[in-house]
């Protein structure tokens, strides 16, 4: 994900949430005030997500459009930090 100034991040995560598909997802926890969108840096992975039973992130319109490779962003973060780990 490229470096981004602050109106840009903004303007990325709103589209974030309006495309995002989490709800769907069988790992999806509902957890009261906390955001969807886990794959956005500024979101990171769920603090209510403790299971993985399953994974939708290869099927969500925001990985195609943001070129996304990794799976499991709520509970193992954000694109960017889960390649920070790979490193």
């Amino acid at each position: 994900m490229e470096e981004m100034n602050p109106e840009q991040m903004e303007e990325k995560k709103q589209m974030v949430l309006q495309m995002c598909i989490c709800k769907n997802c069988p790992s999806f926890v509902d957890c009261s005030g906390e955001s969807i969108g886990y794959c956005f840096p500024s979101i990171g992975k769920s603090k209510c997500i403790a299971e993985e039973k399953g994974c939708i992130c290869g099927g969500c319109p925001i990985t195609e459009k943001m070129g996304l490779k990794n799976t499991y962003f709520c509970t193992k973060g954000s694109e960017k930090e889960q390649m920070k780990k790979d490193m």
